[in-house]
Parts: structure tokens; sequence; C-alpha cells
């Protein structure tokens, strides 16, 4: 990720407010019974928590996972203020590790490196699982942005799931907040 991506996000987050993006995942949200109620969980690409708050809420004990410093302070802002324990790592996953797993449980909704996908799969624990989301390139029927170099092609993500993950969720369709999207819950062998 460029500098200029890194400033970019940190000037998004340093005019939001407080109540930005409070809600899950509508996805995350509706598989809630599929994933994991303790344990460790990461957010990939968290920005201010929105994700991450919500799985702590729900007993994981989570790391969050950024770019953006400033994103990352007003999640763990946000946590603070909700009693919450958010441990918040600024890295650049375009040319930085991973956080150290093994996870109960890696989120990453709206966050594209195809490279990415093998990786998390190996920081799984044995039956751990994986939550992903990303807009596909029908997307772009309704809305300008992403820009297509940041969606997935229609029922690519199918062949993105790597051999060691088990898919328990695998679809694409239009979402409730009408973006079309590719979503996958996958458990590890």
């Amino acid at each position: 990720m460029s500098r200029a991506d890194r400033e970019k996000w940190d000037a998004r987050y340093a005019g939001a407010d407080e109540g930005m993006a409070a809600a899950p995942s509508l996805f995350l949200a509706r598989v809630a019974d599929l994933l994991p109620r303790s344990g460790r969980a990461l957010d990939v690409a968290g920005g201010a928590g929105r994700n991450a708050l919500w799985l702590a809420s729900r007993g994981l004990e989570v790391t969050i996972a950024d770019v953006s410093q400033v994103g990352l302070d007003l999640a763990a802002s946000r946590a603070a203020r909700a009693g919450l324990a958010l441990r918040t790592v600024c890295v650049d996953l375009d040319d930085e590790p991973l956080p150290a797993g093994p996870w109960d449980l890696v989120v990453d909704t709206l966050y594209l490196s195809r490279p990415l996908l093998p990786v998390i799969a190996a920081a799984l624990r044995p039956g751990g699982v994986l939550v992903f989301l990303q807009p596909t390139v029908t997307n772009l029927e309704r809305h300008d942005k992403p820009p297509r170099g940041f969606l997935l092609e229609t029922g690519e993500l199918a062949s993105l799931v790597p051999p060691d993950l088990e898919p328990i969720v695998l679809e694409e369709s239009w979402s409730e907040d009408g973006h079309h999207e590719a979503r996958l819950v996958a458990r590890r062998r």
C-alpha cells in the first residue's frame, strides 16, 4: 500500500465521528450462529472497529489489524468507552505479515488481497472460521465504488478458497444494503 493510501485512510478516519459505521457488517451479524463465542479473533483491515467491537462484545479476544493508526485509535477509543478489550496492530498487510495466530476466527470484509487468503487459512486454528466478504464487478451496475481493481470477478471467490478450508456458506448476490457481494464462511479442516 502506498503512503498516499495510508494518508487517505487516516484522513477519512480523522473526519469521522464516534458513531461512524458502529454496527457490524450485515453479513457478519447474519452468520453469528456459525461463529465461535470464545477464543482469539482477528479483524483484517478493520478500520474503526465496527466488526471488532461487535466480536469483542460476544466474548472473543479481538485483535484489529489496519494500515490506519487514526482508524485504530478510533476503534480503541470506542472499545474503552464500551468497556471492551481490544488489541490494535498498525500494519500494511500488502507488505507486512499477518499478526501471529493461531486464530479461532478471522474476519476479512471489504479488503481484497488474493495472496492473503492462503496466509489467513494457515493462521487459523484447526476448526477455526474465516468470514470473508468482498464486492464483485456486478456491483458496478449500481455503484461506481469501489473501482474494478478492488472487486472480485463474478464467481471468482470459489476458486480462491484454499484447499484446507471447508466452505459452510459460499454465496454471491445483492446484499440487504444494495451491494453485489461474494460472501464466504469457511472452517479450517
